[in-house]
């Protein structure tokens, strides 16, 4: 008894840890069950949700357990995914022993993401990718750089201080609009609907969406609806950020936008 649940435990970590970073329903799937029966325990079913797991074994024997964990959706990890693949390989090998494996999970729920820095810069720099990619001038790239920079900076104080997602994407897009407008009524030639573009690629949910076609595709409906419902409501956060700028400056200026 002690075995079976202290197995179907380590597995369920796993998985948990996978699905905190982002990954793939079917992948944590087979994860949690290649696990099980890496240590012997072949009787097992396994259900996995965007935001759930749901794990049982030996049903029917005297050591049947099972195990239900909630997994809030969360940011991407794609190292710590890495790490913990890397782990499941071994333990599926035998090079690994159930003792091991605590330790090296351990270890990869540890990985540190990138440094702030990093975060930002690229961040900005994607931005102004993105602005230069749609038709934007040097100007108005190196202007969404410091608006990506910006909101970067207002994701990663929203995590550290569990400040909701509807408030970074409607003060985010707001913000952006807002500093787009300002430019182009400062007399700068700028190209605004390239900057707002470029800006709110650092809000868009383009992973989550991903996601739920690849779940779709894997037959994973429920899952596909959950990814598709947080894209979609993102999506809308942001574009009635943009929106309400639009229509707080034409508010004050009487219609006259002056860009």
């Amino acid at each position: 008894m002690a075995y079976t649940k202290e197995v179907l435990n380590l597995a369920v970590e796993v998985g948990e840890a996978m699905l905190r970073s982002g990954a793939e329903i079917y992948r944590v799937e087979d994860t949690v069950k290649h696990i099980l029966n890496a240590y012997e325990v072949d009787d097992c079913n396994i259900y996995v949700l965007s935001n759930g797991i749901f794990a049982s074994a030996n049903e029917g024997k005297e050591d049947v357990c099972s195990i239900i964990r909630h997994v809030p959706l969360s940011a991407v990890h794609l190292s710590r995914i890495a790490a913990l693949n890397q782990l499941s390989r071994e333990i599926c090998s035998h090079e690994c022993s159930l003792m091991d494996a605590w330790i090296r999970l351990d270890e990869c729920k540890a990985l540190k993401n990138y440094s702030m820095k990093k975060q930002l810069f690229f961040c900005g720099l994607g931005c102004a990718g993105f602005a230069w990619l749609c038709g934007g001038q040097i100007i108005d790239a190196v202007i969404t750089f410091f608006i990506g920079v910006l909101l970067r900076a207002m994701i990663l104080m929203a995590e550290k201080y569990k400040i909701s997602a509807l408030m970074v994407n409607l003060s985010g897009s707001f913000l952006t609009t807002a500093v787009s407008l300002l430019m182009a009524n400062l007399g700068l030639p700028v190209l605004q609907d390239k900057i707002v573009i470029g800006g709110i690629m650092a809000l868009v949910p383009g992973i989550t969406f991903t996601t739920s076609v690849r779940d779709f595709m894997n037959g994973d409906y429920l899952s596909g609806v959950i990814h598709m419902s947080d894209a979609l409501l993102t999506s809308f956060e942001i574009a009635v950020g943009v929106g309400a700028m639009f229509a707080f400056y034409q508010m004050i200026t009487g219609g006259a936008f002056g860009v």
